[in-house]
């Protein structure tokens, strides 16, 4: 229990009480953490990060999303500690970092380049990514550079995107409008109920299909299937009247 309700910490005080934590007499769990093992963590407090904007769109309640976002900033705090400890960087480079990409990214506003619309902004934007990404040995290509670790829908239609617009191949999909038809066709001549490799391949082929049909409409197709589940859940669920 917090017994200084009326003490307003700091950002700095909140950085040493991350670090006591991690120290010798610090928390048991805390201390034996490592950024492999945190992994979950930052991929839960993130979905309960947007769960809490949903949550203020709602009610128009900012207390949840305040709570949150805490949240995520201890994650990002404790990798930085972690690293700080094993002499790789601190959290003041992680902000100093962060603050030169933002600076180096917006030309049109902290340099002498324009930009008068969003999608002017984005193109800028990647144009420099891109220079600053040149000899990266991490950015071994284009397309895997959009990270595994995205949901698998997610990356489908970001990799679609970046084909199309490197190499002229993303759009195949969504616009085959036959071989979509007949991949539903093959799906109904197999049984759901037995597993087959034919299956597997089927339905892969048809998430990508959908997928790009989704970024050529510009739909988030991850927000379009969880607004559906919540219809499913409330026609099951919702009581009778």
């Amino acid at each position: 229990m917090d017994n200084h309700t009326d003490k307003k910490y700091t950002y700095e005080e909140f950085l040493e009480i991350i670090a006591t934590l991690r120290g010798e007499n610090g928390c048991p769990w805390d201390r034996v953490q490592t950024h492999e093992s945190l992994k979950p963590c930052m991929t839960e407090e993130a979905a309960e990060l947007l769960a809490s904007i949903r949550i203020y769109e709602q009610t128009g309640n900012p207390e949840n999303m305040r709570e949150e976002l805490g949240d995520v900033l201890l994650q990002v705090v404790m990798h930085a500690q972690i690293a700080s400890e094993e002499g790789l960087f601190t959290m003041a480079d992680v902000v100093d970092e962060v603050s030169r990409k933002m600076v180096r990214r917006h030309p049109h506003v902290f340099g002498t380049g324009s930009a008068d619309t969003p999608d002017e902004v984005l193109v800028n934007w990647e144009e420099i990514k891109k220079e600053e990404k040149k000899d990266k040995e991490w950015a071994s290509s284009p397309l895997r550079e959009i990270p595994r670790e995205l949901p698998a829908l997610t990356r489908a239609a970001k990799v679609l995107k970046k084909a199309d617009k490197l190499y002229g191949q993303g759009s195949t999909y969504g616009q085959d409008v036959e071989a979509l038809q007949a991949s539903v066709e093959a799906l109904g001549r197999c049984r759901p109920e037995a597993y087959s490799k034919e299956l597997e391949q089927i339905l892969a082929d048809m998430l990508m299909r959908v997928s790009d049909i989704a970024r050529i409409g510009k739909i988030s197709h991850e927000q379009a299937l969880a607004d559906r589940i919540e219809d499913l859940i409330d026609r099951y669920e919702k009581p009778e009247r």
